[in-house]
């Protein structure tokens, strides 16, 4: 045990005292700690305070930041509102006109469909006058491939030229000729030239060998035969058809074919020199007519000439008539001149009855009397 003073401490209180001193200890190092700890931390808290600062800035950023996402959030659902509202309103008229498009689309699509059916029924019509045209073309061939037909269709061919350039009773078809050979036409022209023959020739077999010709030697074999043939129409035309004192001192040799005509001409000059030298000229459908008119005009000008006599006595009697009715215009004039002065006397007559008639009208009888009588008064009525 421990004596201090008047106190005697035991082990007891010397254990609470070193407990006490101890605790008293650490209460100092714990003060001077958390002295040292304020002085520590006051930095700390200034820069907690700092950092609650920017805290509070980063919040009232952060709110300043919701807000404006919020205006954007507006401003793009209104955005997207006007966007959707434009977009309907451009989906409809993109459908209204591609509605309009459409039934347009159909509309001339459907008219469009009508003409081309259209063009199609006038295709099968053409198709089939083609078809009938071609049946006709080979009916043509099968015609020209033989010779007594051939020559029937040149027969027909001319007649229908002659038939319409000249009068019914300026030619005759088919007409025996006084050394017993028939014309298939005779035009009675006057004299001179007289009456020309026109025969129908048709050398076709020639002509499609010289068409056809692959070669010279077809060629010029179709030539002999082309030359051959002419040659022989025309000295039968001339030896058959031309009659001194019976018919004109020439004839015609038709060709129905322009073909035939030209290459003659284009080709075989010869030929159409020997015609002229043997006095038959050869002439096609073109060139027929235009001698059948000239021919008309000859006939027109020989029946003028032959009717001049009767021309001349319905002229005198014309004349006649003209003067008679000069003579009777003066008559009716000199009626026409009296009855105008017969006209002229009655409207006096009546001017002065009507200007007497209206002076009786208004009692004037003094301007009724004579000048030279007197006028006798009237006396008072006797009782």
């Amino acid at each position: 045990m421990i004596t201090v003073g008047e106190y005697v401490l035991g082990p007891v209180e010397l254990a609470a005292c070193g407990v006490a001193a101890l605790v008293i200890l650490l209460l100092i190092l714990s003060i001077r700690a958390a002295g040292r700890s304020a002085r520590m931390a006051e930095p700390l808290a200034h820069q907690m305070g700092a950092l609650g600062q920017r805290v509070q800035a980063l919040g009232d950023g952060q709110q300043q930041l919701a807000g404006g996402l919020t205006q954007v959030v507006e401003s793009q659902a209104a955005a997207q509102a006007n966007l959707l509202q434009h977009l309907e309103k451009r989906l409809a008229q993109v459908n209204h006109q591609m509605t309009e498009n459409l039934q347009g689309s159909a509309r001339r699509t459907a008219h469009s469909l009508g003409e081309l059916q259209e063009r199609l029924k006038t295709i099968d019509k053409a198709q089939e006058n083609i078809t009938r045209l071609s049946g006709d073309v080979l009916s043509l061939q099968d015609i020209l491939s033989n010779k007594q037909t051939r020559g029937a269709f040149g027969e027909i061919q001319l007649n229908d030229i002659v038939s319409k350039a000249l009068p019914a009773d300026s030619y005759s078809l088919q007409k025996t000729l006084s050394n017993g050979r028939r014309a298939d036409c005779l035009i009675h022209l006057p004299n001179p030239p007289g009456p020309i023959v026109i025969d129908s020739k048709f050398p076709l077999e020639a002509y499609e060998a010289l068409r056809n010709a692959d070669n010279q030697g077809q060629l010029n074999e179709a030539a002999r035969m082309l030359r051959g043939a002419v040659k022989k129409h025309i000295k039968d035309i001339s030896e058959r058809y031309i009659l001194e004192g019976e018919t004109a001192d020439g004839a015609l040799m038709f060709l129905p074919s322009e073909a035939v005509y030209a290459e003659l001409h284009a080709n075989f000059p010869e030929l159409v020199r020997e015609g002229f030298a043997a006095r038959v000229w050869i002439v096609s459908p073109t060139t027929c007519m235009a001698t059948l008119n000239t021919m008309r005009a000859i006939l027109k000008d020989a029946r003028m000439r032959e009717q001049a006599g009767a021309i001349r006595r319905e002229l005198g009697l014309l004349y006649r008539d003209v003067e008679r009715l000069g003579t009777r215009v003066e008559n009716l004039d000199r009626h026409f001149g009296q009855a105008a002065k017969d006209i002229a006397d009655i409207k006096i007559s009546a001017d002065k009855a009507g200007r007497r008639a209206r002076r009786l009208d208004n009692f004037d009888f003094e301007e009724l009397a004579p000048e030279d009588k007197k006028v006798v008064p009237l006396g008072k009525p006797k009782v």
